[in-house]
């Protein structure tokens, strides 16, 4: 026979555990009470039933016979359920490994009053640039399984949508559902940066990714970008920034649309890349090549599912509970028809 060859070998096989096993000291506890007490109380009751005499002249009778031996049985068994019950018992599984496999993405989204220029062509139309942002990164999230994806939407100010996390359709639905003129009417490109840096360095080195999209310039931030990128260098967060307008390239008054040299500087600084997206058609190619970003190994974990078992030893003391009663309304009913007894007024 081969040995295991793996650290779980010895853990194959299911087992039952108890959270509080200490409570199981109390189980001699109602014995122990019955020897100290002597069987008799040292006072008179202060209730006096009228056929209390003759009940415990018939428990006396009983307790050396088959019912009464049965019915003192049930009662132990009754206890030592509910002591088997808070002792909380559980059963443990075998172990399963969980691998933990991709990146943590971060989606910077620009909402500044520009992005509802229309200019992106789909068919024989033009749509707002937002329109087809907020489609295609829609579809580029739901693609990335495996990962956990936030969302950054920025303006004048940048505002954390959804941390990073693994429920994918959530941040789709808050990308559906973001609006134009939320962040307000500018473009706050280095507060982004540095929101998406202060979310992501607390996450494996490796896997520390922001990918950010903008149609314009840097015009209201409080943190110059080029010092966001150079702190993002150092903490290994790589960023890829996207510039989209029909219009890359091409200068208004001597001034381009979109900073396509901060942009690029950016990404270069953190080992990311550029791009540029004149249409929607070139947006999703992007996409398309980020998914193609080599998911990075994390560290993987282990768990072993665990059942809680109390509900059994409950749902068994409570039918013998019922067969109890049950008994007892019997022996009522033999009391009650006895010919000594008289009830009182």
């Amino acid at each position: 026979m081969q040995p295991p060859s793996n650290g779980f070998a010895g853990m194959r096989c299911g087992m039952l555990e108890w959270l509080w096993p200490w409570v199981f000291v109390a189980a001699p506890l109602p014995l122990l009470i019955y020897q100290l007490s002597g069987g008799e109380s040292p006072q008179p009751a202060a209730l006096q039933a009228p056929f209390a005499t003759r009940w415990k002249s018939l428990g006396t009778a009983n307790t050396h016979s088959r019912t009464g031996r049965a019915h003192w049985w049930i009662l132990w068994l009754v206890w030592m359920l509910l002591i088997t019950a808070t002792a909380r018992p559980q059963w443990i599984g075998e172990p399963i490994e969980l691998p933990n496999t991709g990146r943590d993405l971060m989606l910077g989204l620009d909402l500044s009053g520009s992005m509802q220029i229309e200019d992106m062509q789909v068919g024989s139309r033009l749509v707002p640039r937002i329109t087809a942002v907020k489609a295609i990164a829609a579809d580029f999230t739901q693609r990335r399984q495996g990962d956990r994806v936030g969302l950054i939407l920025f303006g004048t100010r940048a505002y954390l949508q959804a941390p990073l996390t693994f429920d994918l359709s959530t941040v789709t639905r808050f990308i559906d559902e973001a609006q134009l003129g939320f962040a307000g009417e500018d473009t706050a490109i280095g507060d982004a940066l540095g929101l998406a840096i202060k979310r992501l360095r607390e996450r494996p080195a490796s896997s520390r990714i922001f990918i950010l999209l903008t149609d314009g310039q840097d015009t209201a931030s409080t943190v110059d970008p080029m010092e966001a990128a150079a702190l993002a260098a150092q903490l290994d967060v790589k960023i890829y920034t996207i510039g989209i307008s029909r219009n890359l390239g091409r200068t208004v008054n001597g001034r381009s649309e979109v900073d396509e040299a901060m942009l690029n500087a950016v990404a270069e600084a953190t080992g990311g890349r550029y791009f540029r997206a004149t249409s929607p058609a070139e947006l999703e190619a992007v996409y398309a090549l980020l998914d193609e970003l080599e998911p990075v190994e994390q560290e993987a974990s282990t768990f072993r599912p665990k059942r809680a078992l109390s509900w059994l030893p409950l749902l068994a003391a409570l039918a013998l509970a019922t067969l109890l009663a049950v008994l007892r309304s019997h022996w009522l009913r033999r009391l009650g028809q006895s010919p000594g007894y008289r009830p009182q007024t």
